[in-house]
């Protein structure tokens, strides 16, 4: 989320009009309210199993910053396809694998159990599907011998900080295509 605001400045065509998390303790929120950024918190745990109530209030608070992309960044609720669907097209999310590698959790252990050479992240549109949207773009990193699931979460992580104000930057400029770095 900060790479994401700090990089949406000047010629930039977006600007982040809200700061939203479903954890108050979120370091983003703290951030964001120092710089003057709204933000707002929409705790699901105060919601039980009524996801789409859940989702109403993050579609309440949505509504008065006239939002036009959502970029998710750690935001780890699962939104319903009713949700999705409203954004269809305007939502985009981080993810630390190579997808379609690794959808859901713990994807720098599963890499590393599986032998893989290289991990990274990607950025897509998301959809219905967990993690299945179209891929707007792609860092890879290698896997180092010795790596541990910390360790190479600590380099990707560096390149989703490349990446995704990459992609957010052409995707608000309205081009869709798929960035590739490393």
């Amino acid at each position: 989320m900060r790479a994401l605001a700090r990089d949406m400045t000047g010629d930039h065509p977006a600007r982040p009009a809200l700061v939203l998390s479903n954890n108050a303790e979120a370091g983003g929120i703290a951030w964001a309210r120092d710089r003057g950024l709204a933000t707002a918190i929409v705790d699901h745990r105060a919601y039980g199993t009524d996801r789409s109530a859940f989702e109403a209030e993050i579609a309440s608070r949505l509504a008065p910053h006239a939002i036009d992309i959502i970029c998710l960044a750690g935001f780890m609720r699962v939104l319903t396809a009713g949700f999705v669907t409203d954004w269809q097209g305007r939502m985009l999310n981080i993810h630390p694998s190579l997808l379609p590698k690794y959808r859901g959790l713990h994807t720098h252990a599963r890499a590393l159990a599986a032998g893989d050479d290289e991990a990274g992240c990607t950025v897509h549109e998301v959809t219905a599907e967990l993690d299945g949207g179209p891929i707007l773009g792609q860092a890879r990193v290698a896997v180092h011998p010795g790596d541990t699931p910390e360790s190479l979460a600590a380099r990707v992580l560096t390149q989703e900080h490349i990446l995704y104000p990459k992609v957010l930057r052409r995707f608000a400029a309205g081009d869709r295509r798929k960035i590739d770095l490393g």
